[in-house]
């Protein structure tokens, strides 16, 4: 019998660590800003902590459940363990759409950017970007990490000068007036999506070395480098640019930037967004695939989605897949709205992955956990209840429109699992 190609294990702490910075240091920080700005006022930098602390919290359960399972399933594989196949697979769908989703109206992004420095439709640079990265994924993995950590220190190197911008600035304007306290709280739900990308850490588990004590660490470096950058960021913004004239911008942290470097500042930033959007689109989709090739290889999904290149040691297969299918939802254009949906699909599953954890401490209390949460009443983890009650908290902030694109997809999952366990009903 021919052996089975497996993933390779080739990405170091700081490697894997700079993948997750990258991916979380992505297009929504600097499309979202102004819009979180506009809702939760000068107070916008506590919408980031709060948005950091419910992530943190979450990604603690992932910390654990990755050192447990570290398989490139990811949700799925956690849900699995906990709830079983049917609710596995659940979770795992609803990645797949965030995944899609987010990475599509980012490719959209790009390829606006695009246009306005190269000329050329704005559906032509995303449906190009699908290719080349897709190209570039298969290539290897290493090779993708390495371009994903070089666009992360392009991509930082705005949100630096956004911060350097506004050090002046420090202290002209009160950091507690805000519209209203709910407003600071519906800016959270929107910006989380600026924070996601972390659990991109853990899908690529099984292509990194020692997983279950790098994953962990990887996790938690980049969650708090990323909050402390935030709220630096949100702070020099507002001292900057009064939260009014934010809340009405498209490109905010543009306009924060033409305040000390005039023009210039609009073709800086737009090169900056450029590699920045080309970079999450990157990292989500070797995230996004890489959870396919878990469902497909533990046979929830078609086994052609499994198949690993013999050479390169990539699932091609699966990431020409989820980049096929991402690419259908070029067409949405709000990045707002469309945030919010991949948003509702995320909070669904923060709050499983939570409950999974807890279940998991009394169903399999035996397994070997290189990294535990701290913090327990007895086997029951406080940080994961917590985790869970804050996803809970920040869904309910969602709007009713985007709460119809949500279940609508939500309820399409529900029938494809229904479907999909039936018939391996009938074939027992």
């Amino acid at each position: 019998m021919e052996r089975k190609a497996e993933l390779k294990k080739d990405l170091s702490l700081l490697e894997i660590t700079l993948v997750g910075i990258g991916n979380i240091l992505g297009a929504g920080i600097y499309v979202l800003m102004g819009k979180a700005a506009g809702l939760a006022g000068n107070m916008v930098w506590a919408s980031f902590l709060f948005a950091g602390l419910t992530a943190a919290l979450s990604a603690l359960s992932y910390m654990e459940l990755s050192s447990m399972y570290p398989r490139a399933g990811a949700e799925y594989e956690f849900a699995r363990r906990a709830f079983g196949e049917r609710t596995g697979l659940f979770v795992g769908l609803l990645v797949i759409y965030y995944v899609a989703i987010t990475a599509s109206a980012v490719a959209l992004g790009f390829g606006r950017y695009f246009s306005n420095i190269f000329g050329g439709g704005a559906l032509i640079g995303a449906i190009s970007l699908y290719i080349v990265l897709g190209f570039v994924m298969v290539y290897g993995i290493k090779e993708s990490a390495r371009l994903a950590i070089l666009m992360t220190f392009i991509e930082l190197s705005g949100l630096l000068i956004i911060i350097y911008v506004g050090i002046p600035y420090l202290g002209t304007v009160n950091y507690f007036e805000a519209p209203n306290l709910s407003g600071v709280f519906e800016a959270s739900a929107l910006i989380i999506f600026a924070f996601l990308g972390f659990e991109d850490i853990v899908r690529l588990s099984q292509e990194t070395k020692d997983a279950e004590k790098t994953t962990p660490k990887a996790l938690l470096i980049a969650i708090i480098f990323t909050v402390f950058l935030y709220i630096c960021v949100a702070v020099a913004s507002v001292s900057v640019l009064d939260f009014r004239v934010l809340g009405t911008s498209d490109i905010p942290l543009a306009e924060v930037a033409a305040v000390a470097f005039g023009e210039k500042a609009f073709v800086l930033l737009s090169w900056i967004a450029l590699f920045s959007t080309t970079n999450t689109v990157l990292v989500v989709m070797l995230g996004g695939s890489r959870i396919v090739y878990g469902m497909a290889d533990s046979g929830s999904l078609p086994k052609i989605l499994a198949r690993v290149h013999r050479k390169l040691k990539t699932p091609w297969t699966a990431i020409f897949g989820i980049a096929c299918f991402s690419s259908l939802f070029v067409f949405l254009g709000d990045i707002a709205t469309v945030a919010n949906i991949a948003n509702f699909m995320i909070f669904i599953v923060f709050f499983i992955v939570n409950i999974s954890l807890i279940k998991l401490r009394y169903t399999d209390p035996e397994r070997r956990r290189p990294f535990r949460i701290p913090v327990s009443i007895g086997r029951f983890p406080l940080f994961p209840a917590l985790g869970a009650l804050s996803a809970v908290f920040l869904f309910s902030q969602i709007s009713k429109e985007v709460m119809l694109y949500g279940f609508f997809l939500a309820g399409i999952s529900v029938l494809m699992v229904l479907l999909k366990t039936k018939k391996r009903v009938a074939e027992l």
